[in-house]
This record gives structure tokens, sequence and C-alpha cells, in this order.
């Protein structure tokens, strides 16, 4: 599988050789204009998610208010360090299209026409699987896997939640399922630069099967087998819409159809 998808890389790589290409220094100076831009971005949508750091420290903390228990922190700085990594990914979700957009510029000069006009779908589509796995991470896998660890595994002793410690178990459910989430975005440009097609994803899926359970595995901070589950489960399912994605980008049929009305 590893040997197939090197070779088709490299035949995608060859296949787009005739686009106009950039020196490596106008490489470096587009990367560098990109991420001045995407500094700003965040900078300015951390700013104000500060504002409403309260707000948002009520959103992060209810989980835990609402199984009864409290948060608690064992160094000075603890209340404010968790202000300031809430309104960092407060600020990246809001910062979000503006940051996919400069992606999209810096990856687009790689693309032909036909393929940019993908640029608004990308941006829609990417911001709204991570809102929808940040989402089904918040309403199910952390409330779930505080049930397991807290009132089942810890029932017979006293918890005592740190701020520090829960903020981590908090950002490694969230956005690791936002990540996770963005895997049809993945096969997308895959591809989309020809690289997988529909056949191939389905030819070799117990593969996939075997890394999403790995995944899984990697991510899901409870290890307990329904949690990683409710991490794996998803990912299939976006798996095989990745699947359908990829039959309709893939540029083979693009191909076919352009012979089939030079036919007509």
């Amino acid at each position: 599988m590893a040997t197939e998808l090197i070779d088709r890389a490299r035949s995608a790589v060859h296949d787009r050789a005739e686009l106009p290409g950039m020196s490596l220094m106008e490489h470096l100076e587009e990367l560098r204009n990109r991420l001045f831009w995407i500094c700003g971005y965040l900078f300015a949508g951390c700013v104000i998610a500060y504002i409403f750091h309260v707000r948002l420290y009520n959103y992060v903390q209810r989980p835990v208010t609402d199984l009864g228990l409290q948060l608690n922190f064992t160094h000075p700085t603890d209340g404010l360090n968790l202000y300031l990594k809430t309104s960092l990914v407060g600020g990246a979700i809001l910062a979000s299209p503006f940051i996919l957009y400069q992606i999209w510029l810096f990856i687009s000069p790689g693309m032909y026409a036909h393929e940019k006009r993908y640029v608004w779908p990308f941006m829609m589509a990417t911001i709204g699987l991570f809102l929808s796995g940040a989402w089904f991470g918040y309403r199910y896998v952390l409330p779930g896997a505080l049930k397991i660890l807290v009132l089942g595994f810890g029932k017979a002793f006293h918890p005592i939640l740190t701020i520090d410690d829960y903020t981590g178990f908090f950002l490694a459910v969230i956005l690791g399922l936002g990540i996770c989430f963005e895997l049809p975005i993945l096969i997308f440009f895959l591809a989309l630069f020809g690289i997988v097609d529909a056949k191939f994803l389905l030819k070799h899926f117990r593969y996939a099967i075997m890394a999403i359970f790995l995944v899984a595995a990697i991510i899901c901070p409870s290890p307990d087998p329904t949690a990683m589950c409710l991490f794996a489960l998803p990912m299939l399912v976006l798996y095989f819409l990745g699947v359908g994605v990829a039959f309709f980008v893939h540029p083979d049929r693009r191909k076919k159809k352009e012979a089939l009305k030079g036919a007509v």
C-alpha cells in the first residue's frame, strides 16, 4: 500500500510539471507573508476571545460542574493559564476562516484553474467539520469520559481535579476530535491531486480501519474501549464520506466528462 501511494504521488507531481513554477526564494517569501498574516489573524482572534474569557471558561468547566465537581488549582498562575489557553483556542476558531484562506493562497499556485473553484467549499467544509468534531467531543465524549474515569474508576476516591490537568484533558478531546473530523478534507486533496481514488480507498479500507483505531487509541484520553470506539466510529463514517468525495473530484472523472462532451 505504501509503495503504491508513493508511486501515485510521484505521478501526480509529474503531471503538474507544466504549471508555472516559483523559485525556492519566491516560495520562502510567499510562506513568510502567509505566516505573517496567519499570526496577525490569530492574535486578533485571541484578543477578541479574551474579552469574553469568563463566558468561555464557563463553557469549559460545565462538563465538570454538571457532575457536581469543582476545579482546583495548585499554582498561583493556573487560573491565568486557563484563561489564556481558552482564549487561544477560541481565537483560533474565530480566525480560522482567514487562516484557511491564507493556506489556500499558499497552495493555489500548484493547482489548475478548474481546481481553484473549490476554495469556498473547502473553507466551509473545513470549518464545519472541525466545529462538528469539537461539538461531538464536548457533547458526548468529554462528559462520557469524565463519568467513566471520575465516577466509575475513581468512585472509591476523593476526586481533586486541577485546572492544569483538566485543561489538558479538555483540549485533547476537543481539538483531537476536531482535527480527526478533517479526514474528508485530507482525502479531498489527495483525490484532487490524483494520488488516491475511490477504488483505491475501498480496496485498502482494512488498513484504513486499523489506522483509524490506532489514531483513536493514541488521542483518546481514556483507556476504556467504549471511549476509544466513540473516537473511532465517527472517523469511520467520515472515511467512507471521503470515498464519495474522492469519486467526484478525482481528475479521471473530469477527463471522462470532457471526453464525453467531445464525443457529442
